[in-house]
Parts: structure tokens; sequence; C-alpha cells
């Protein structure tokens, strides 16, 4: 079965000097969460940026999926803490995204740490749509 999620923005003003509210809709988690350019192409702030939910976005993929793949291998883990950056270049777009994980993972050694990451990496929902990103990275740490 498919699932919808739905997330809105209202944008008034012009580009540079406007502002928006963005909202996700599904969950009701967060309304009128005020987004700008500003934010966007100069400096993060009290506002937040489609880069920075996009980053959001992928770090809670990439955590579902390695969870999954690490837990089909027998090893589930205890923690896994994703950084996601998203780079915004103006006139160019997001010019990359760095996926950093450091996890707690009883029993994994950390070549089969790191395969799984590789897999997460490539194969995340949010990873197979952000393809057009010209360079996406991966750090991963396996703790204790």
């Amino acid at each position: 079965m498919a699932v919808e999620q739905r997330a809105s923005c209202v944008w008034t003003g012009t580009l540079t000097e406007g502002e928006g509210r963005v909202s996700a809709d599904s969950s009701g988690l967060f309304a009128d969460a005020p987004v700008t350019w500003k934010a966007r192409s100069e400096e993060a702030g009290s506002t937040t940026s489609p880069e920075e939910l996009l980053a959001a976005a992928h770090a809670s993929c990439f955590s579902m999926a390695l969870s999954n793949g690490l837990t089909k291998a027998g090893t589930p883990p205890e923690r896994l803490e994703v950084m996601a950056t998203a780079t915004f270049q103006a006139g160019e777009g997001v010019t990359s995204m760095a996926l950093e994980v450091v996890g707690v993972v009883p029993g994994a050694d950390e070549a089969a740490f790191d395969q799984a990451a590789e897999a997460a990496k490539e194969n995340c929902p949010i990873s197979k749509a952000v393809t057009g990103i010209p360079s996406i990275t991966l750090a991963a740490t396996l703790k204790g």
C-alpha cells in the first residue's frame, strides 16, 4: 500500500526579501516553520531552509535503512547517530550531501558495519531520490 506524505509552504514577497512558512501537514509535528532565502544562501539561524529539511529527511531515511540492514544481518543496532549535511550553492543548487554515522552495534565488526552503511547510502529511498546531487559521501564509525 502506498502512503502519501504531505507538506506545504506559503511564500509571500520576493525571493530575497520574502519569507515562507512550511508545515508538516501529514503528521502535524510542525506548522508554520519560517523559511527564508537568507537561511538558504547566507547563514543558518532561526529559520529553516529546503536543504535543512532535505538533510533531515536523508538522515532519518538512512538511519532506518541502516538499522534494517544491520538487523537483517543479525546485528541489530543499539544506537545510530547520523548527521547529514546538505551544501547549497546559489546558482548551482545542492552540490553535495555528506552522511556521517556513528553506530553502537553489538556483535558487528567494522567491515560488516561499513558494508551495511554503504548499502543504506545507496538504497534508502531518499538516497535514490537525490541522485542528481553531484557528490554524496559517507563516513561510518563503529563504536565499542
